[in-house]
């Protein structure tokens, strides 16, 4: 669910790569990819989402598939600091994956380069998939990012420091939220009352949580709305809870979620974090001596809490001879005996109907279960997203610094979006 991509040239990128790949396919290889010889072997690319259960998982898939298929997988497990740039390097030199494994689709569906849902899925499997991320994987009306798994954001609360605090119940406005979080910052000893990650790691989506809790979003009505008034309030109040009220940690702009954010939380030193399974899991088990709490997120306009939802995508590259190939791992992928086991081990949440009902059982994650089918995701259905996303993870944080000026920041992201640059 990171990522730091590099696409100021994925035009070029993708057209090289259309090139590389017609010149690779034999003469009576169709557009589907499909040829006359069957592959012997695909390369699938993965993020490593930790080190405890990626490498043991996948792994263990691929000794299953070459078992079912005779066909070799050759797996390649890469860093999500790393996976954008290297998986754009693979696309324009022509060492292009069978499979990647990807936060952002629609650039590579853009320029033909995929397989859609008709071509490599079974009715059922596509039946099966929750209705939400079949359209988040869909571009211009074809399915092409089809989900590995999910992950929905709340609210954690330090228990202890609430009770320190005086803070009977967490917080369900902004206004209540920053006083909530002085409170906690007033406890001293180094705790802040909130670790704000806008770090380049997933700055995007911190800054998603608190715009859908305020009435914005990135586009509305198919145009893009980067600069409306509610996206800009919304930068203005997630700056001034480190400028003004001084109740985050020090430098936001560049803390990461996972090896910042989510470490001061885990060490007692946070009140409060927008967090999601991984941590919740992280906290079960090596951290827990932490009571914590979850709760929707606060809101900035009076409306229900919205749930801010990421999906990331195993999206199949068109190569001669390997549409079978391609279609036999899906469907071993989404058995509910391989998905349910990979998407429980990372403390993730389903993508399928089977799935829901599979982990229905488990509590704990009950809190996200309830609003998974509705979840609110960012716009991976457009290309520009993936250059628009670029550009807050690198830039956000100097937008909240101090200096830094949100309306003109919101306002150049707009005019990049329109201009498709």
């Amino acid at each position: 669910m990171k990522n730091i991509r590099r696409l100021g040239t994925i035009a070029a990128v993708a057209t090289i790569a259309t090139m590389t790949l017609a010149a690779c396919s034999s003469g009576s290889g169709s557009s589907s990819g499909s040829s006359t010889s069957a592959t012997k072997s695909i390369k699938v690319v993965i993020a490593d989402y930790s080190k405890d259960h990626t490498a043991a998982f996948w792994n263990a898939f691929a000794t299953k598939y070459e078992a079912t298929t005779g066909i070799k997988m050759n797996l390649q497990i890469i860093s999500w600091n790393d996976l954008d740039q290297q998986s754009s390097t693979m696309v324009q030199t022509g060492d292009v994956p069978d499979i990647l494994n990807e936060n952002a689709y629609a650039s590579y569906a853009a320029d033909g380069l995929l397989y859609n849902s008709d071509e490599v899925l079974s009715p059922a499997v596509k039946a099966d998939i929750i209705p939400a991320f079949v359209k988040s994987g869909t571009y211009n009306g074809k399915f092409y990012g089809m989900p590995d798994l999910s992950s929905a954001r709340a609210l954690f609360y330090n228990k202890d420091l609430f009770a320190q605090a005086g803070i009977a119940q967490p917080p369900t406005t902004w206004d209540e939220f920053v006083a909530d979080a002085k409170k906690v910052e007033a406890l001293g000893n180094g705790v802040v009352g909130y670790a704000q990650p806008l770090g380049p790691e997933e700055a995007q989506g911190e800054f998603a949580i608190w715009l859908f809790n305020n009435g914005g979003d990135f586009k509305a009505n198919g145009k893009w709305t980067l600069n409306s008034p509610e996206n800009v309030k919304t930068l203005q109040f997630m700056k001034d809870l480190s400028v003004t009220e001084k109740v985050t940690q020090n430098n936001p702009g560049h803390t990461n979620r996972t090896d910042g954010a989510f470490p001061l939380f885990e060490q007692g030193k946070a009140g409060m974090v927008v967090g999601f399974g991984p941590l919740q899991s992280a906290l079960d088990t090596q951290y827990s001596s932490i009571k914590y709490g979850i709760a929707p997120m606060p809101t900035g306009n009076g409306a229900a809490a919205q749930t801010y939802g990421v999906t990331d995508y195993l999206m199949s590259f068109k190569k001669a001879g390997n549409q079978d190939a391609v279609k036999a791992f899906y469907t071993l992928y989404y058995s509910p005996e391989e998905i349910n086991t990979w998407i429980k081990a990372e403390g993730f949440l389903p993508v399928t109907q089977s799935g829901l009902k599979a982990f229905a059982s488990d509590t704990k994650d009950k809190v996200y279960l309830d609003t998974l089918p509705n979840i609110h995701l960012t716009p991976t259905d457009d290309p520009e997203w993936d250059k628009i996303k670029l550009t807050i993870q690198q830039n956000i944080g100097l937008a909240v610094a101090p200096g830094g000026n949100p309306q003109k920041f919101l306002d150049d992201l707009q005019a990049q979006a329109e201009a498709g640059k």
